[in-house]
């Protein structure tokens, strides 16, 4: 009577063991295809503004991929100031790189006192300016500045 009763347990205890190893087998498969999904997604690089004012140094910190600069409220990088048109200039990363582009404003977009009639790609340490509000420009993690 024990001979059965030693193979059903023997059965048993198998069967958990194998369900173990495949309950074990899944939740590695899916930590693996959750992290390579994270590797895939693009990774925007910080975009760091300091604006250069009366009251000190102003930081505007973007992780989103289009970034608008304006007078409306609606932009991203809302600016009082008179020379800035209400939508004046638009900052985008694609292609791995940050690119600024002038959206048609009164008093144009610079960056590094160049005209940015077309989009520019944008760099670590570059002046930006906007009608008459100056920025410096900082990407990454590792900014300096403020």
């Amino acid at each position: 009577m024990s001979g059965p009763i030693l193979l059903v347990l023997r059965l048993l205890l198998a069967m958990i063991l194998y369900v173990f190893l495949a309950w074990a087998l899944w939740i590695l498969w899916q930590d693996l295809r959750r992290h390579s999904r994270s590797l895939a997604a693009p990774q925007i690089p910080m975009l760091t503004l300091v604006v250069q004012g009366d009251a000190g140094a102003t930081p505007f910190r973007f992780t989103n991929p289009e970034v608008l600069i304006g007078r409306d409220i609606a932009c991203e990088c809302c600016l009082d100031d008179l020379t800035v048109s209400a939508q004046h200039a638009r900052l985008s990363y694609h292609h791995s790189q940050w690119w600024v582009e002038d959206l048609q404003s009164r008093n144009g977009t610079f960056l590094n006192q160049e005209p940015a009639a077309r989009p520019l790609v944008m760099t670590s340490g570059d002046e930006l300016r906007c009608g008459q509000v100056t920025f410096q420009v900082f990407l990454g993690t590792g900014q300096s500045g403020v």
